[in-house]
C-alpha cells in the first residue's frame, strides 16, 4: 500500500476544493491510501510526514507566492531537511488563484524548490492542454498550460464559486498520475532490490 498525503492551506475553500479533488482521482488508483491534511496542522508535528512515500502541496497563490500558513508549514519541516529524512519521496504541486495567470508559476517554483531542497523528486503536470485538439477552453484538461505543476482558477471567491470543468478534470488527472508514477517508481524500486 502506498500513503499520499494531500497537504494544503486554504483562504476561502478553492484549494480545498481542488485537493479533494486530487484526493479523488489519486485514490481511484490501486493500492493507494490518501490523507488530507490541513498545512497548519501540520506545523506542530511535521515528523508524521516521514510515514508518507509522496506529497501533492496545494496553495492558494497569494501576491505571487504561497500562502503565509502554507509557507509556516514549509518552515516548520527545517529539522527533517537537517536529517534528509524526505530524501527520494516523490512530491507534486498545484496552485489555485483568481486570474488566468495571476503568478501561480512563482508559487510552484516555490514548492518544486522546497522538494528539491529535501531531497525529493518531482512529479509535474504532464497533460497537454486540450484546446489544441477541439476541445473549447473552458472544458480543456489543462486549459492553462502549466507543466510544472497543476494551475486552477477560481474567480473572485465568490458564494456559490463555480470552476471551469477542465480544472476540475485537471485536479482528478493530476492526482491520478501522481499515485500512478509513485506506484511504477516503487515497482522499479522494488525489482532492482
Amino acid at each position: 500500500m502506498k500513503n499520499i498525503a494531500v497537504i494544503y492551506h486554504s483562504g476561502h475553500g478553492n484549494t480545498e476544493h481542488f485537493a479533494r479533488l486530487v484526493v479523488a482521482g489519486a485514490q481511484g488508483v490501486a493500492d493507494t491510501e490518501v490523507t488530507l491534511l490541513a498545512a497548519e496542522t501540520m506545523t506542530t508535528n511535521p515528523s508524521a510526514l516521514i510515514d508518507y512515500d509522496g506529497y501533492v502541496l496545494g496553495s492558494p497563490t497569494y501576491l505571487g507566492g504561497v500562502s503565509g500558513p502554507f509557507k509556516s508549514f514549509m518552515d516548520s519541516t527545517g529539522g527533517l531537511w537537517r536529517r534528509q529524512q524526505l530524501k527520494g519521496k516523490l512530491a507534486a504541486g498545484f496552485t489555485v488563484s483568481a486570474l488566468p495567470s495571476g503568478d501561480k508559476q512563482s508559487t510552484l517554483i516555490s514548492m518544486f524548490t522546497f522538494a528539491m531542497q529535501h531531497g525529493m523528486i518531482w512529479v509535474g503536470n504532464p497533460f497537454l492542454p486540450e484546446q489544441g485538439s477541439g476541445v473549447t477552453y473552458e472544458h480543456a484538461i489543462n486549459r492553462l498550460g502549466s507543466w510544472t505543476g497543476m494551475m486552477a482558477q477560481a474567480g473572485h471567491s465568490a458564494p456559490g464559486q463555480s470552476y471551469a470543468p477542465g480544472d476540475l478534470r485537471t485536479a482528478e488527472c493530476f492526482g491520478r498520475n501522481f499515485a500512478q508514477v509513485l506506484a511504477r517508481m516503487t515497482a522499479q524500486v522494488e525489482e532492482v532490490a
